[in-house]
């Protein structure tokens, strides 16, 4: 089967290669202040499988990363729509407490659920997941500092580098970028 490209896994050379080719992937970053590692990582890792890109935002301004990166959003968060995208993810950073108590952020965190959708956030950006009510009895992780606060609405906070539960991701900052991009990967193979 060698240059076969399937929708799920292909064999290429006696090796497994993993495909999410066509699945749509939506990034929200702050309008500012993001962490550049949760940006580009785990986008690299989904781009590496297949995976396309669309980047939003509050504003369409250029955004800096705090460790000096600059992306230009491609949307309005305003404007996305959660049927159109296979799975959001709340990057996280600073300036990602925006989303904290942002009512857009958390309808279309709410949709993608219910849709079936991955939904997934990294660093202190699980609080917003929490705050939308969809960490209520599920395991879920988050940079330290925002531990009380997923407790508080109901998580279950494991502690783990990445947590994975149903169709919901959290990892806890950017020494867990890869493997956040990885678990992603995975569950939109499913």
């Amino acid at each position: 089967m060698s240059g076969c490209v399937c929708n799920k896994t292909s064999y290429q050379g006696g090796e497994k290669m993993v495909s999410i080719a066509g699945k749509k992937v939506l990034f929200i970053i702050a309008s500012n202040n993001f962490r550049d590692e949760e940006f580009f990582e785990p986008k690299q890792v989904i781009e590496a499988k297949g995976g396309i890109i669309t980047i939003a935002s509050s504003s369409l301004n250029i955004s800096g990363g705090v460790r000096g990166a600059t992306v230009k959003p491609d949307v309005l968060l305003s404007e996305a729509k959660a049927a159109d995208y296979d799975a959001i993810v709340f990057v996280g950073g600073g300036g990602s407490s925006e989303y904290w108590d942002n009512h857009t952020a958390h309808q279309l965190a709410k949709e993608s659920v219910a849709l079936g959708k991955v939904v997934s956030a990294i660093c202190i950006a699980p609080i917003t997941l929490a705050n939308a009510g969809l960490l209520n009895g599920k395991k879920a992780t988050v940079f330290p500092s925002g531990t009380e606060r997923l407790k508080a609405k109901g998580a279950i906070y494991t502690g783990a580098g990445v947590e994975v539960d149903g169709g919901i991701i959290t990892a806890n900052g950017p020494q867990s970028a890869t493997k956040f991009g990885e678990a992603i990967v995975t569950a939109l193979q499913r």
